[in-house]
């Protein structure tokens, strides 16, 4: 990456698109159709913050968490990491795509913490062996220094060292994650992606989970972007947040904003939508399904759901524009 990095945002996205294409339906010569995950989508992270993307089931969140850590190939648009550019993707007629970093490369740079820690793990491996590979892999260091790694991860996860000799089913829930966890900071990753990780544990766990994740963040300015549907562990650990839907970024501010004052009324409705978060005004009320993203609405893809909306929303896609200071709305009411 470039060698004078302070002053760059760490993450840019950029019209970032990921259309999925479907079978003909019926005869060859019908039109072709697309799932749209995830639709032009602009995104700043600086380093060391904790950004928490949330929204609905289908709002696109874990594709382009794939994208950004590169499991994924977008249809067209940017992504940048300290300036440099990661991928960039445009459409001509056909897709195409130049990957400036490969994924064994890019693993240096940004990891992945996901959804399922069991999945995760491969159950013939130690957790040793699971944390040694890619420090070997990507030979970082010789395997007498790797194996001492592998105590320190353990030990800054909150595992004993005697660990790395079981298997992961013989761990918890909790404990698998913290493996899962110890692995991707194996690489010294710049960028953590942690996609719904505490959503399969226990709200005990849950807790250490977060707090793990925090205690991160504090002492090695770690950069998380963080997806969940859970506003009550937003709460906890973000400190701006990065709302989708459908595809589309609605809103973008700092967390105590977010929970103190949402411009976009699918914020609002988020919030109303969870009992424990009590809104001043007059709460909106989230009714219906999120609309296919086979054939989004059109116009402002909330619409269809809106209290406010109008017959102007449905005429052109609302673009993201500050409202103040670090706060975007997606939205012409605002």
């Amino acid at each position: 990456m470039n060698g004078s990095t302070a002053a760059l945002p760490l993450l840019e996205v950029e019209d970032l698109v990921k259309h999925f294409p479907l079978p003909r339906a019926g005869r060859v010569w019908a039109p072709p159709r697309v799932v749209h995950a995830v639709d032009g989508v602009d995104l700043v992270v600086s380093r060391g913050e904790f950004v928490a993307i949330v929204g609905e089931s289908g709002s696109g969140k874990t594709t382009l968490a794939n994208c950004i850590a590169g499991f994924l190939d977008p249809t067209s648009g940017r992504i940048r990491l300290e300036g440099s550019p990661l991928v960039e993707a445009s459409r001509n007629g056909h897709a195409r795509v130049r990957r400036h970093l490969s994924r064994f490369d890019l693993a240096t740079h940004v990891q992945m913490v996901f959804q399922d820690p069991s999945s995760a793990l491969n159950p013939r491996q130690t957790i040793g062996s699971a944390l040694l590979e890619p420090l070997l892999v990507h030979k970082l260091m010789p395997k007498t220094q790797a194996h001492r790694r592998v105590d320190q991860l353990l030990e800054l996860t909150g595992l004993s060292p005697q660990m790395r000799r079981r298997y992961a089913h013989e761990l918890n829930s909790g404990q698998r994650q913290r493996v899962v966890i110890a692995r991707s900071l194996a690489l010294n990753p710049t960028l953590l992606v942690a996609d719904e990780p505490v959503s399969r544990l226990d709200v005990s766990m849950q807790s250490q989970i977060l707090n793990l994740l925090l205690d991160l963040h504090r002492e090695f300015g770690l950069t998380i972007l963080f997806i969940t549907h859970d506003l009550s562990v937003v709460r906890q650990v973000a400190q701006r947040v990065v709302v989708m839907y459908l595809g589309r970024v609605m809103e973008s501010c700092s967390a105590d904003t977010f929970f103190g004052d949402p411009q976009h009324p699918y914020s609002a409705a988020l919030l109303s939508s969870t009992p424990r978060f009590h809104m001043d005004e007059e709460p909106f009320t989230l009714e219906g399904e999120i609309p296919s993203p086979i054939s989004p609405p059109p116009g402002c893809p909330f619409s269809t759901r809106c209290p406010l909306a109008s017959p102007e929303c449905e005429a052109a896609v609302p673009l993201l524009h500050a409202v103040a200071p670090g706060h975007d709305v997606a939205c012409i009411k605002r």
